[in-house]
């Protein structure tokens, strides 16, 4: 497996963790041709699921102008891999079975999963199937393939743009906290008394944090699972957020609650944020660079094939 498509599964493990706590409560819905792309088709289904995984990532689901605007740059990013896998297929780029296995397997690892059982429980509660969950991972692989053929050795990243990416993020220091959460998001469509019952869920893990008991153990009898965030700067942080919980004392925890639903956060230590020497950050910042040198050739490669396709949108 390549460093890209680990990093792959990185996100995507973000997101299934995000759906198998995103409750239940999927609607129904007739399906029906959204976009015509060449020979192929994307459906509304196809949409939906792409909201499904951005709103899991984004933890908020936008309303009004800005949902039609979301809806409508998903549906262009889905003509997009339709194209790009049509090409992938053309140059013979295939990402077998055993791959796949492979790939979803060390998914599994990563995020502790204990079984297959509860791997499809978790899709299936953000109204996604194993079958549908393999679809989208293939894509994403026969995508990131097709980007590597295309591009090649095009991008290259000079010391100088390094360097400066190094002094803009990575030469500051600042104190650092480490964040651990629990996400109990509101069923869609949820009434108060549903509302409720999490809000009480959550009160009653944080009066047994209070008694001395760990989150991760509080959050067990609840099947909740706690997302371990890492070290991050202050100054990355919303500066509300990071006001708030420079007021919690370390292993304290503090509920968030917004429309969508309600976040348990516990600070678990701080530290004294030590700018790394520019010869020790200098690899991963060229790997940065060179990833988004690639992703913006990549996008105007894909504009090409758009203007030699036939596109329908019907929207």
């Amino acid at each position: 497996m390549t460093k890209t498509e680990g990093r792959l599964l990185i996100a995507l493990a973000a997101v299934l963790i995000q759906l198998m706590l995103a409750g239940t409560g999927v609607a129904e819905v007739v399906d029906r041709i959204v976009a015509e792309v060449n020979n192929d088709i994307v459906t509304l289904s196809e949409l939906q699921n792409m909201a499904k995984t951005v709103e899991a990532q984004a933890g908020i689901k936008p309303r009004g102008q800005e949902e039609k605007k979301m809806q409508r740059e998903m549906l262009e990013a889905l003509i997009d891999r339709k194209l790009a896998k049509a090409e992938a297929k053309r140059r013979g780029i295939v990402v077998s079975d055993k791959e796949i296995d492979a790939a979803m397997a060390q998914f599994k690892q990563r995020n502790n999963i204990p079984d297959d059982e509860t791997f499809a429980k978790g899709l299936a509660q953000a109204g996604l199937s194993v079958k549908e969950f393999r679809a989208q991972l293939a894509d994403q692989m026969t995508q990131e393939r097709l980007l590597v053929m295309v591009v090649g050795t095009k991008v290259s990243i000079s010391d100088a743009e390094v360097r400066r990416l190094y002094e803009q993020q990575f030469k500051k220091g600042g104190t650092q906290v480490h964040i651990v959460t629990i996400r109990m998001p509101f069923p869609p469509g949820s009434t108060e008394a549903q509302k409720e019952e999490i809000k009480q869920k959550a009160e009653t893990i944080l009066n047994a944090v209070k008694r001395g008991e760990s989150l991760a153990g509080a959050a067990a009898q609840f099947s909740l699972k706690v997302s371990d965030v890492g070290f991050v700067s202050q100054s990355d942080l919303d500066p509300r957020l990071a006001e708030y919980l420079d007021k919690l004392k370390p292993k304290e925890v503090a509920p968030i609650l917004t429309q969508e639903g309600i976040q348990l956060m516990q600070v678990v230590a701080r530290r004294s944020g030590e700018a790394r020497p520019f010869e020790a950050a200098a690899p991963e910042i060229r790997r940065i660079l060179q990833q988004q040198g690639m992703e913006k050739f990549f996008a105007e490669w894909v504009k090409t094939l758009r203007e030699k396709a036939h596109i329908k949108i019907m929207l």
